[in-house]
């Protein structure tokens, strides 16, 4: 027996950002999300869904005046560090790394081919969240 849902993807990154249009605009310029949906008023992203693949991120507006929002801490409040970061798996690592470098990403770890298999890259985005994006399918059987 199993408590998953049945559904495309049952554990779904979120994530906070101040100018959450922005990022939103970043992201799927820079890493190649699509938008699925966007609620908003004005400034605020109230809940925000990007795709990639059958993946997906949600993001909103960063603030602290919600009982959700004084439980995150932006990457800047907190000396650049993460406790999670997004990991996506991408068909050509190589092509996916130019394409955010090119947008801006700063890269933390270069590009390079991993010991458990495929290869990999790490880089913040433009408010400072760490992302993972490599070739290496867990999924995938390995030997």
């Amino acid at each position: 027996m199993t408590d998953a849902a049945d559904t495309i993807s049952t554990i779904i990154p979120c994530l906070r950002y101040r100018d959450a249009h922005a990022a939103i605009e970043w992201l799927c310029r820079a890493f190649g999300f699509e938008k699925q949906a966007v609620y908003a008023d004005g400034d605020i992203v109230h809940h925000a869904q990007l795709v990639f693949g059958n993946g997906m991120v949600m993001l909103g507006s960063a603030d602290n005046a919600s009982e959700w929002g004084r439980q995150v801490a932006q990457p800047d409040e907190i000396g650049m560090r993460e406790t999670q970061s997004p990991c996506v798996i991408v068909a050509d690592t190589d092509a996916h790394y130019a394409r955010a470098k090119a947008a801006g990403a700063t890269i933390v770890m270069d590009i390079a081919d991993q010991d458990y298999g495929g290869r990999g890259y790490s880089c913040r985005d433009i408010e400072g969240h760490l992302w993972w994006f490599g070739s290496y399918d867990p999924w995938k059987g390995h030997d």
